[in-house]
Order: C-alpha cells, then structure tokens, then sequence
C-alpha cells in the first residue's frame, strides 16, 4: 500500500477531495431554483401561469402548517405566492423563493467555503512539503553520484 494512502487504497487527499465533491454537489441540490412544472399535451391540467399572463396579488410569504399540507405548491419551497390569471380570472398559488430564505442559503454556502478553506490550505502545504523533499532527495542522490 502506498505511503499516505487511507484503508480503502486511495489516497487521503483523494479520498477527501471525493468527501468535498459529493458535499458540494448535495449543497447546490439544495440551492437549486425551483423547476417549474413541465408541459403536458392537456393545458386544461396546467396551472393558469404556465399558459397566459397573471399578477401576484400576495407577495411570496412562508406556507401556514395548514397550507403545508393542503397545497402542494409548499412542497419544494415551503413559500407561496398567490397570483391571479389574466384571461381566467382564477386565484392560484406559484412556489416561490423568498429573501429571507435565500439569505440563509448564502450563508450557508460562506460557512462551508471558511470550512473547506483551511483543509485545501493543509493540503497544498503538506503536498508543497512533500515535494520538497523528494526534490532534496533527488539533488542529494546526484551530489552523492558525483
């Protein structure tokens, strides 16, 4: 087994290298904007916004425990926002992402960049170092020839 290498063969920086890519991947699912519902042959079933023009009557505001449950335009978000189509004059609610919301994402996201940070620093400078003395090794083996 190769000198630095983990029980499970690979290396440790690689191993957390693949800690750090899967983290990162699980975070951006979680940052990622809310898709909308795709289009079907039938209009009749899609909500009026996908197919005419609307106003938001009610700004995006978090979903009441009860709307949670009944109103399945919670679900992704856990925000709301209640709009009115043009044509139809019907009251539908639209998943929304609010302020508040996307700030503590953010933030989130900042926390694990100062978190991640200090062990890429670790990393380059124990590979620096590494380097180094195999480069020291090698001009030592060439003085040693001579």
């Amino acid at each position: 087994m190769p000198a630095g290498a983990g029980r499970h063969g690979l290396p440790q920086g690689r191993r957390l290298c693949w800690l750090l890519c899967a983290f990162t991947l699980k975070l951006c699912q979680a940052e990622a904007p809310v898709q909308e519902e795709k289009l079907s042959a039938s209009t009749s079933n899609l909500p009026c916004w996908l197919v005419e023009e609307f106003v938001v009557s009610e700004e995006c505001s978090p979903c009441s425990s009860f709307q949670a449950k009944t109103t399945p335009e919670c679900g992704p978000t856990g925000y709301v926002k209640k709009i009115t189509c043009s044509s139809s004059k019907r009251n539908e609610f639209k998943s929304c992402r609010s302020a508040l919301m996307e700030q503590r994402l953010f933030w989130k996201f900042e926390g694990a960049v100062v978190c991640v940070a200090p062990i890429f620093a670790c990393l380059v400078i124990s590979r620096q170092r590494q380097l180094d003395r195999k480069a020291l090794e090698k001009v030592q083996k060439q003085i040693e020839s001579i």
